[in-house]
């Protein structure tokens, strides 16, 4: 910013600072609203700005992947950055929905920033009364992923998470094709990963249309989650 564009800032901080101690309701109506406008176009600044700035870690790719993603909750800001008791399928950011059994669930789900981290976000799910049997994260794969998708393929589910009390906790892969939804489920084990292989999942490759995953924990209650990292691969199986 040159000498010029800083003194046009000072006079535009001066003008609002200004507009706030306005008197007349009607004159504070019309700047209220373009106050508004205005906080949603520099959130959008922000948040690109942020995107930009934040430290890009690698993706792990297993040997011959011709896909891999990290999505949005572990790699752009989001706006707003946290959610109190969403009801189930509540959505966060554009990939992620939250959906539970419980007909009251007490939680709370944020975007906390890893100074420093790669990647720059991680996820809180802080879990308090909750009767249901499970919780989970579900993510819609972009169409990078899903073109293409067939029998030959195995998907990976990598996550980083950590625990206050152990739960089971379990990665699910949804495909859609015609009216049909083909599942492969796995336990996560120590090794922080899931590999789901589609050989086995009754699938018809030429109406396949979408697919999500499902990171599913089992009765959460009393409970404190840290998705450090989540990151997803796919990779054609090896033939023999």
């Amino acid at each position: 910013m040159g000498h010029l564009g800083r003194i046009l800032e000072r006079g535009v901080i001066k003008r609002w600072s200004r507009a706030a101690q306005e008197a007349d309701p009607a004159i504070l109506l019309g700047l209220g609203r373009q106050a508004r406008r205005l906080s949603r176009q520099l959130d959008q600044v922000m948040q690109a700005a942020e995107q930009r700035l934040a430290p890009e870690a690698p993706i792990p790719r297993p040997l011959h992947s011709d896909w891999a993603w990290r999505p949005e909750p572990w790699s752009t800001p989001l706006a707003p950055a946290g959610l109190v008791s969403p009801s189930s399928g509540t959505g966060f950011g554009a990939d992620a929905k939250f959906f539970h059994d419980c007909p009251d669930a007490e939680y709370m789900v944020r975007q906390s920033r890893v100074p420093g981290g790669a990647p720059a976000f991680a996820l809180d799910i802080e879990v308090f009364q909750f009767e249901g049997a499970f919780l989970s994260m579900a993510v819609d794969l972009p169409r990078e992923a899903v073109d293409g998708l067939s029998r030959r393929h195995i998907l990976r589910i990598g996550l980083k998470a950590s625990m206050d009390t152990p739960v089971p906790c379990f990665g699910r892969l949804n495909v859609k094709h015609g009216p049909k939804i083909a599942q492969v489920v796995q336990a996560f084990g120590e090794e922080g990963h899931v590999d789901l292989d589609l050989a086995t999942a009754e699938l018809e490759e030429d109406r396949v249309s979408a697919a999500w995953i499902d990171v599913i924990f089992e009765r959460p209650s009393m409970n404190r989650f840290r998705l450090a990292d989540l990151t997803l691969s796919r990779r054609p199986r090896a033939e023999f």
